[in-house]
């Protein structure tokens, strides 16, 4: 039985929680996104590279507004300290890392819950409303 704060579906069986309105999870990729694109085949870059600036305000702004900030690499688990001290090192403030995104991109995330996407294309910055046209499940 669920807990009298668990939501319910229509059977009375609980659901996963929902952020409160406003708040977002942001799911983050790293390389070529918060610094340079650096293939998990050369490690050696990971701890040098250095963050877009813009990133690192963007991200620690969107934090401190009280979203949830999850980085989602296709980095290994074996770079998880690498990346962590590399996070650390240069201030990024965030609440998870999850390492092992595939590679390859051209993703399509297919989820119960509401999904945004946005494409990195040289500039982090606050998000703006667009319209754009989406592949979805036929109603």
């Amino acid at each position: 039985m669920a807990s009298k704060n668990q939501k319910q579906d229509t059977k009375g069986q609980s659901v996963s929680p929902s952020l409160p309105d406003g708040v977002k999870n942001y799911l983050i990729d790293i390389d070529g996104t918060i610094t340079d694109d650096v293939p998990n085949e050369e490690p050696e870059r990971m701890a040098t590279c250095e963050p877009f600036p813009d990133a690192l305000e963007t991200v620690n702004k969107w934090y401190t507004d009280g979203h949830q900030i999850c980085f989602f690499t296709s980095r290994v688990e074996e770079h998880r300290k690498v990346t962590e001290d590399w996070l650390n090192k240069h201030g990024f403030k965030y609440h998870s890392l999850l390492m092992g995104k595939p590679r390859g991109g051209n993703y399509h995330w297919i989820d119960n819950h509401i999904v945004k996407a946005t494409r990195y294309k040289g500039q982090f910055t606050d998000l703006v409303n667009k319209k754009e046209t989406i592949q979805v499940f036929k109603d």
